[in-house]
């Protein structure tokens, strides 16, 4: 079976499993069928789907960024301490600030793996714990919490646009700024082309290390964007912002069918691992289940997404042709 059939069956049945789940909550509890349920548990998922969008790119390039939860942390903690020693500072302007900063980490990241050849965990592993640790450093250990914030950047992210939270509708732009993206230009071809095949791809005149090097800048964008999301979001900056939450960001991306050998996966599949996760997080705690049991059911679904990938993987042909060296590819 081709890998483009398995992903289109493999979103069939996400969206299934989403829709029966929110059933079987609502018929617990009823309220959580309330529009209003409803959309706020999609606002809460909105920072998980752009960090999981971000994180597509880098995993089918055939990396990985373990870094984008302590990016997150970094540089909501920059724009929190900026907006409480400055708070005429426009929301525009932190938000421009936080993408920049988060960009510059991506690519410090896309930069060892592309020019040195470091393997992507070891990397992304390595400048976790110095982003996690620049908070720290920055911060002297202090929290900056919500009195100290102004109120236009608390409120920015709550403002509510036709029934949706401006948050909400940054995550709906995001998702289709992707699929626009990865089905129509070059620029999103090339993500898939080079983690599907390298070394046709280095053939074809791709430099399969410089689009791993944009693969991570892209991530480390859409991380410091969610930073001052998050922090304004939950009115609140301390060193262990987001803390673990990359492992969510992996999760969603595994559950929607994007393969950790790279080159497989798409938005929409992407957006719904998303979202079953959102689910599972705000449904099972109405219905009064315990986190060690959500931790274990999300585990359990992920287990059972990779070796679903692994058909998709087996259907990929051997390589027959010489690995390139990624620094002397082509451009």
């Amino acid at each position: 079976m081709k890998p483009l059939s398995l992903i289109r069956r493999r979103e069939s049945f996400l969206g299934v499993v989403i829709l029966v789940l929110i059933l079987a909550v609502g018929l617990i509890t009823p309220e959580f069928l309330s529009a209003g349920s409803l959309l706020g548990a999609f606002n809460d998922t909105s920072i998980l789907i752009i960090l999981a969008l971000g994180q597509m790119l880098v995993i089918v390039t055939r990396c990985i960024d373990l870094s984008v939860a302590a990016n997150v942390a970094l540089t909501g903690m920059v724009v929190a301490m900026l907006n409480a020693s400055y708070p005429f500072i426009a929301v525009p302007w932190l938000l421009l600030l936080a993408m920049t900063l988060g960009a510059v980490l991506g690519m410090i990241n896309g930069l060892l793996v592309w020019r040195l050849g470091v393997p992507a965990i070891v990397v992304t592993l390595g400048t976790m714990s110095i982003y996690r640790g620049a908070v720290f450093l920055l911060s002297h250990g202090a929290w900056v919490n919500a009195h100290q914030m102004s109120a236009g950047f608390i409120e920015f992210p709550r403002t509510t646009i036709a029934w949706l939270p401006v948050m909400s509708w940054i995550a709906l732009t995001v998702v289709l700024v992707f699929f626009l993206l990865t089905r129509y230009w070059r620029f999103g071809r090339d993500f898939f082309s080079a983690g599907g095949n390298p070394t046709a791809a280095f053939y074809t005149g791709i430099d399969v290390g410089r689009v791993q090097f944009r693969a991570f800048v892209i991530s480390g964008l859409l991380a410091g964007l969610c930073g001052y999301l998050w922090v304004s979001r939950y009115a609140v900056a301390y060193v262990d912002v987001a803390n673990g939450f990359e492992l969510q960001v992996v999760a969603a991306c595994v559950i929607g069918g994007v393969s950790i050998m790279g080159g497989i996966g798409t938005v929409v599949g992407c957006v719904l691992g998303a979202l079953f996760l959102g689910v599972i997080n705000n449904a099972l705690p109405v219905i009064g289940v315990s986190p060690f049991w959500q931790m274990a059911i999300s585990g359990a679904v992920i287990i059972v997404a990779v070796i679903a990938n692994s058909r998709a993987e087996r259907s990929k042909g051997r390589v027959i042709l010489r690995t390139p060296t990624l620094n002397t590819a082509r451009g």
